[in-house]
């Protein structure tokens, strides 16, 4: 089943400063916190700020290409969790046909965006950030793997509505 979400907010991660995407889901409010590039973080976060540059951006560009092969971005998924990588689905419809591409999530996610078209995340990615709430096994023994959990264990959803973009 899939869960409509929203973008949360934006955030950095304080030991690697990669940033991280909080998505929320209407219905409970469960976070899903996903590590992206610096490139999308900017392309999604001037996209959710309406900026316009000179000269079309990546993910801009492929919008005008998409609007000029007249098709439609319908939704994107969030669709699976493998090995710490997330993967995205986005669905395209026209008259004649209807299809979707994978995508990384923060492209997908950038493209919606422009689109405003629905973000959705499949139960199984909700279900695996839902472990976080419970006993965990920590495999990195490190001291920034200690750094690491200690930090994950003290989010609350509430730590996300924080960083507003």
């Amino acid at each position: 089943m899939l869960h409509e979400v929203t973008i949360a907010g934006m955030t950095m991660d304080p030991t690697s400063n990669t940033p991280i995407i909080i998505l929320k889901s209407v219905k409970n409010d469960q976070a899903i916190p996903i590590w992206i590039g610096l490139l999308e973080a900017t392309s999604i976060a001037s996209a959710l700020r309406n900026i316009k540059f000179d000269r079309p951006m990546t993910h801009d560009l492929f919008k005008n290409f998409i609007e000029t092969m007249k098709l439609d971005v319908s939704k994107i998924e969030v669709c699976d969790l493998k090995n710490n990588t997330f993967y995205a689905k986005i669905y395209f419809t026209s008259e004649e046909k209807n299809f979707h591409m994978d995508a990384r999530p923060s492209d997908a996610i950038a493209i919606a965006i422009r689109f405003s078209a629905p973000i959705y995340v499949d139960d199984k990615i909700i279900e695996q950030s839902q472990t976080f709430d419970t006993d965990y096994e920590m495999i990195d023994e490190t001291e920034e793997g200690k750094k690491w959990a200690e930090y994950l264990g003290k989010l609350t959803p509430d730590d996300f509505g924080r960083y507003k973009i």
